[in-house]
């Protein structure tokens, strides 16, 4: 088995009006960015390579671990944040059933979603305005970072119901972690039901997906 390797990425150039090369990721040198670049969107073609990683990922995770791999648009179905822009849907399910299953969501944004588990969301870039100033490398690393930890097992849900019910997730592996919560509002009360359910019947929570021998 090899160690997921990210493909060759070509890092183009975008410039201003006044043909400056525009040095995304340090444009505001820690400074608070004008006023007018919030909620404005510009050569978002810099996330394209975040397609062609998802395919590297896919390829590894494939090649690693006991995998079921669907290729059905209509897997995104299941994405709650409602998108009219996706062109493609992979699932990825691992054979022990309490393994946290993958989907890798394209859009035509470019932009990709990656749903973990019954309710994880996770959008790469989180926000693509001018005024946060994303590059494709770290909304890159980020979606590598996710996917793998997943698989690996360092993947946890939980939903409560209740006075101050919520779904949260945490992922967490040697390099660090980061974890989120939310209220229930936004989840359909049936889906939420339903994923409630699912959790209890995993006590030890999600687990490590299968290695291929």
């Amino acid at each position: 088995m090899s160690d997921y390797v990210r493909p060759a990425i070509r890092d183009e150039v975008f410039r201003d009006p006044a043909g400056r090369v525009i040095q995304y990721g340090d444009r505001w040198k820690g400074e608070s960015p004008p006023l007018d670049t919030y909620s404005v969107e510009a050569n978002l073609d810099r996330f394209a390579p975040l397609h062609a990683v998802a395919d590297a990922l896919i390829e590894h995770l494939c090649s690693r671990y006991l995998v079921e791999a669907q290729d059905d648009i209509a897997h995104a179905g299941g994405l709650l944040a409602r998108r009219t822009d996706v062109i493609r849907a992979v699932r990825l399910a691992p054979a022990d059933p309490d393994g946290a299953p993958l989907t890798f969501v394209y859009t035509s944004y470019p932009s990709m979603w990656l749903l973990a588990g019954v309710l994880a969301e996770f959008p790469f870039p989180t926000c693509s305005c001018e005024a946060c100033d994303e590059t494709w490398s770290t909304q890159v690393e980020q979606l590598e970072w996710s996917a793998l930890v997943v698989a690996a097992g360092g993947f946890a849900e939980r939903v409560r119901f209740g006075s101050g019910g919520f779904f949260g997730y945490s992922l967490q592996n040697f390099e660090g972690g980061r974890s989120g919560e939310t209220t229930l509002d936004g989840f359909p009360l049936d889906r939420a039901q339903a994923a409630k359910a699912r959790l209890d019947a995993l006590p030890d929570g999600w687990k490590r997906w299968p290695d291929k021998a």
